[in-house]
């Protein structure tokens, strides 16, 4: 278009030029029109370039426009296609939640194994105990107890929660001779304040009997737990208050002996046990260091029982063991629990840093009968016991166990926690027992026993233990004794595996 305009203007310019040129030849006009010639010629030319300038003008306008059109769809398409990359990345996050609500969840680790439904509401765990023990008795006077290995127990442990609200646990025991069911219960927790728990379980009596089998300080519980009831079938209604201030447990069971043994049922009507106990921990939420890990309660068991065959030794335990699991005491044949059996036992522990410290004492007393002689009494039995631990490499001591801060390593310089353990316990049968209900010749009427061991906690799961423990007599030297005729002296060690 431009080469055009300039053609056009160039002829233009001809012409003129002609137009001026012509009456020069021809004739001779003045010089004012020659120059007026000129002035329009330049004006004309002046209008040529302000047009060609304004076609210019426009046409650069109109490159403008369509360029400014351009970009305005080219940044239209941008962000049609950033927003579809957003909508794309919120449906890829949906979808991966989705995803995630649905997907099962597997976690393995020092507590255990374990399989939940992503919601929580479904859980199976698996954990294990499993303990290896020896045995060495001194033989001072005698032999008595048999040295030796024992698997002393093998339990793999099921338990799990159904619908948020329901938690099971189910623990069978591979040690020893027979097979047995030790737990099987089911509970439900409206509220950490209100649970029940049905099955079979420990009763809620004796504190060092509640303790977990792998946190115990020695081998064997002590002489006190003798005399509370073991693990019975059940309901009880339990709940902890402010997070562990306040505990709380009440229920009513088919009714245990003591501690080493279980209840006969068969010989007995309406000889329901009633047990409880509430605890305390009344600085566990303050900012009191040095108090948080003081707790103190009692717990306790009625039941009145009601022998209606008058042969076989029921409603009584078959026994009192010493440390190294040898009976000392025992009620003789025909002798029978008939009345009523009731159990106190005020107990407590402190826990600051590496020391731990536990005590209780415990009354047992129970209204029997000699149905051979017809004969009947009540005995009052008592048992206390203290026992305490100091972890010298410095990790806090507590009621369910140590945690070494570095597990056994040693090739980067790590041997995990050692603890020194002792304790002192006693046992004492009521007079009233001998000579019609138990044998003063075979039976001891007290036992003594104190005990120290280390234990090494290599970590979190393992643990070896050695100890040592000295039980003396009192009564029970006659011709008939073998247990109770010199001290028991026994060496201990185990390896345990918990998880």
């Amino acid at each position: 278009m431009k080469t055009t305009m300039n053609l056009k203007r160039t002829l233009l310019l001809l012409t003129l030029a002609g137009a001026v040129a012509g009456p020069c030849v021809w004739a001779d006009d003045s010089t004012n029109d020659i120059q007026a010639l000129k002035q329009q010629i330049e004006q004309l030319d002046q209008k040529v370039r302000d047009l060609e300038h304004k076609q210019e003008q426009a046409a650069d306008d109109s490159a403008a426009k369509a360029k400014d059109q351009q970009i305005q769809d080219l940044d239209q398409k941008v962000r049609v296609l950033e927003r579809q990359r957003e909508l794309d990345a919120e449906a890829a996050d949906a979808k991966s939640k989705d995803a995630a609500k649905s997907t099962p969840v597997i976690t393995a680790g020092a507590g255990g194994f374990s399989f939940r439904s992503a919601d929580t509401n479904f859980v199976l765990a698996l954990h294990g105990v499993l303990q290896a023990d020896s045995r060495t008795f001194f033989k001072d006077g005698g032999a008595k107890g048999n040295d030796g290995f024992i698997l002393r127990r093998a339990r793999p442990i099921l338990q799990g929660t159904v619908f948020r609200d329901f938690d099971f646990l189910f623990v069978p025991d591979f040690g020893g001779t027979t097979v047995q069911i030790f737990d099987a219960s089911l509970n439900y927790r409206y509220r950490p304040e209100l649970q029940v728990l049905a099955g079979k379980f420990k009763s809620p009596v004796g504190l060092e009997s509640l303790q977990s089998d792998v946190n115990v300080l020695f081998n064997e519980r002590s002489l006190a737990t003798d005399l509370v009831p073991n693990r019975d079938l059940g309901a009880e209604l339990h709940g902890d208050f402010a997070d562990g201030v306040v505990s709380y447990a009440a229920g009513i069971f088919d009714g245990a002996t003591d501690y080493s043994g279980t209840t006969t049922n068969a010989d007995y009507q309406d000889n329901k046990a009633f047990a409880g106990r509430l605890f305390f921990q009344p600085f566990k939420k303050t900012s009191v260091s040095a108090l948080q890990g003081f707790g103190f309660g009692v717990g306790g068991s009625y039941e009145v029982d009601r022998a209606w065959t008058n042969t076989a030794s029921t409603g009584l335990t078959p026994g009192y063991t010493t440390d190294g699991q040898q009976k000392f005491f025992a009620y003789t044949n025909g002798v029978v629990g008939n009345g009523r059996h009731w159990r106190v036992s005020p107990q407590g522990y402190y826990y600051y840093g590496p020391l731990g410290v536990l005590g209780e004492y415990v009354i047992s007393d129970q209204q029997i009968r000699n149905v051979t002689r017809g004969l009947s009494t009540d005995v009052h039995n008592t048992a206390w016991e203290i026992s305490g631990g100091w972890v010298l490499t410095g990790e806090d001591a507590s009621y369910s166990g140590v945690t070494p801060r570095h597990p056994f390593d040693p090739l980067n310089g790590y041997w995990g926690a050692f603890q020194v353990v002792g304790r002192y316990a006693d046992l004492s049968i009521d007079s009233s027992a001998f000579p019609n209900f138990a044998n003063p010749a075979s039976s001891a009427s007290e036992a003594k026993a104190w005990a120290a061991g280390l234990n090494w906690y290599l970590n979190r799961n393992i643990r070896v233990n050695t100890s040592f423990s000295r039980t003396t007599f009192t009564g029970g030297t006659g011709s008939g004794a073998t247990v109770t005729k010199q001290p028991e002296n026994v060496f201990f060690t185990r390896i345990q595996l918990g998880f």
